[in-house]
């Protein structure tokens, strides 16, 4: 079944204003996401993390993507289609809550290019 991942944007303000009943059936939307085996994720502190030329690592704090929301969490869902990934996502707390969810489709990758 293909894959998705998932970026959810929001804050705290956009969740204060939302009804409470309407935050309950969120939070129960993603327990059923999790009983559907969906990889779900509260989104920590960043580090960008760079290697040019193989010459040695470098990482820098903080995220490269920018959003007038914040970065609330991740998930990766199993869906038939992007449709129903949407419908998925589409009662979590990111989008009832005034924020957004990103729905990106996942091409696993099987086997590495060989040299």
């Amino acid at each position: 079944m293909p894959k998705f991942v998932t970026i959810g944007y929001g804050d705290e303000a956009g969740y204060k204003q939302t009804d409470p009943n309407v935050r309950t059936a969120a939070h129960a939307n993603d327990q059923e996401l999790l009983k559907r085996g969906a990889l779900i994720g509260i989104a920590g502190k960043p580090v960008q993390v760079r290697n040019p030329e193989a010459k040695g690592i470098k990482t820098q704090d903080g995220a490269y993507l920018s959003s007038s929301l914040p970065i609330a969490g991740f998930a990766v869902i199993e869906a038939r289609d992007l449709d129903e990934a949407t419908q998925m996502v589409g009662r979590s707390p990111c989008a009832v809550a005034h924020g957004v969810i990103e729905v990106w489709p996942l091409d696993e990758i099987t086997k590495l290019p060989s040299q």
